[in-house]
Formats: structure tokens, sequence, C-alpha cells
């Protein structure tokens, strides 16, 4: 009968986890945790609902090796047409106390970060997001080369329920 009740907690557990929401989910390792400005991270995606909207996020990781309380990230969301969206985002990776944002145990900590609210992907065909970093030193005009400490950065999409 123990045994029967584990099995049956694992399970419900297991189902609670689970996020119907989600749609596509991929994460791109960086080596050594080290992003290079010119080495952008690519994710592709297609077969989505036509009609239905979704969320879009990134989920970064950072370890202790990095070295600001904020990420700048640009982005370039292109659909199956060739039509390209550009954007500069910026997130918030730490409190003004240099605490860590973001969920995790030990020096690694995962930020789950909005990209597209409520977006529809019309056309059939493979959509494609670019991702790199812009991170500069204050009064710095040329980027850092190599930003340490970003050991993997994900997309998530996630259909809108009602």
């Amino acid at each position: 009968m123990l045994k029967r009740t584990i099995c049956f907690f694992c399970l419900l557990v297991g189902f609670a986890s689970c996020n119907s929401k989600l749609e596509f989910s991929k994460y791109q390792s960086l080596s050594e945790g080290n992003w290079s400005m010119d080495q952008p991270v690519f994710f592709e995606f297609s077969d989505l609902d036509s009609v239905q909207a979704h969320h879009m996020f990134f989920n970064v990781r950072n370890d202790n090796n990095f070295e600001f309380s904020n990420l700048f990230l640009i982005t370039e969301l292109e659909f199956p047409d060739g039509n390209t969206q550009k954007d500069t985002l910026e997130y918030a990776m730490a409190e003004p106390t240099g605490q860590w944002l973001g969920k995790g145990l030990g020096s690694v900590k995962e930020n789950k970060l909005w990209y597209k609210e409520s977006i529809v992907f019309p056309d059939s065909g493979v959509y494609k997001v670019r991702v790199t970093h812009a991170m500069r030193k204050n009064g710095d005009v040329d980027g850092i080369s190599v930003l340490k400490g970003i050991t993997d950065v994900g997309l998530e999409i996630e259909k809108i329920t009602q």
C-alpha cells in the first residue's frame, strides 16, 4: 500500500510540474560561461498555432562570474517571409544590494525574461530568433567582446490560455 501511495504521489507531482502552455523550449549552452559578442545565439521554430497568441521569453542562466547588474540584448525575430523585427532590450539581473535575481540554488541563477507579449505567428514556415549581447562598461564606446558569466541562453514560447 505504501509503495502505491508513493508512486501515486510521484505521478501527481510529475503531472503538476508540466507546463501545458509550453509550445517551444530550447537552450544553447555557452562555452565555459563566455559569450562572445560576435557569436550570436540562434533558435528556429515552426508549426505553432497560426491563430493563437503566444508569449515569448528568454531564459538566461548566469553564475557569479557575471559582473553586471543588468543585461542588454539585441534580438532579431525573422518571419518566414523574410521580414525581421529587431529590438534592443535591457533586463535587471541583480538587486541594488548585489543579490542575484532569478531562481536556482548555488551560484547559477536562471532568469525568465519577457521578450514578446501576445504575439501571433500567422505564417507557416520557419521563424528564426538571433540574440547577441550588447554589454559595455560605462563610458566605453566599444562593447565587451567576451561577456563572462552567462552559461546558457534559452528561448521559451507559451500559448496564452483564457
